[in-house]
């Protein structure tokens, strides 16, 4: 009995770390080169400050998404206000970036526990927990990591990025992401944190009429 206990204990811390109640992990990306056009290309994808898409107010599914999404972070976000306008970035930057925001969603609560202020040890920043070396590759000199809309377009950019260089492999664009290409423990708990808390219908199905 004794056994079956202790058994059952570590199953229920493992599966605490991998729902990551809270706590945050450094979102530490490996600085690499880029070629000038992928630069290029970044910083442009970076500049876009076209405004957040309205549909939510004319689209019911969206609107059913955001109802339910706001419901599942109340007890993280009290603000229901503030809490509607991060899941309406989540979801522009990560559909922008041809990403499920329920994955950015996940990738949000493993990285910074949805903390706006979030520091790393290696300094990276935010909600996404963004490097600052990616502000000189790609950024300028206003560009500020804890502006809720900057660093979810950084972060969700450079995920796109890292999708695109290992060709749509998500296992190893997130290890590319928290710099740890190759170990299944952060891919892990991004995947465990989307699919046990913000699993959801694709939002990008639901197209603004």
């Amino acid at each position: 009995m004794a056994v079956a206990r202790a058994s059952a204990f570590a199953t229920l811390l493992a599966l605490g770390a991998l729902l990551g109640a809270g706590s945050a992990r450094a979102g530490n990306q490996l600085y690499e080169p880029l070629a000038a056009s992928a630069q290029a290309a970044l910083h442009a994808a970076v500049a876009d400050q076209a405004p957040l898409d309205p549909s939510f107010e004319r689209n019911p599914e969206r609107a059913r998404w955001l109802e339910e999404m706001s419901r599942r972070l109340a007890k993280r976000i009290p603000d229901p206000a503030y809490r509607s306008e991060l899941l309406r970035a989540v979801h522009y930057e990560a559909t922008r970036a041809g990403l499920d925001p329920q994955l950015v969603l996940g990738l949000v609560q493993v990285e910074s526990g949805f903390r706006k202020y979030a520091v790393s040890s290696a300094g990276a920043r935010g909600y996404m927990q963004v490097m600052p070396f990616w502000v000189k590759l790609i950024g300028n000199s206003e560009t500020n990591l804890f502006h809720m809309r900057t660093n979810l377009r950084f972060g969700c950019t450079i995920l796109r990025h890292y999708l695109d260089i290992e060709k749509g492999d998500l296992f190893r664009a997130l290890g590319r992401y928290n710099g740890s290409l190759g170990r299944p423990e952060y891919p892990n708990l991004v995947r465990g944190a989307w699919e046990h808390n913000w699993s959801y219908p694709d939002m990008r199905l639901a197209r603004a009429p």
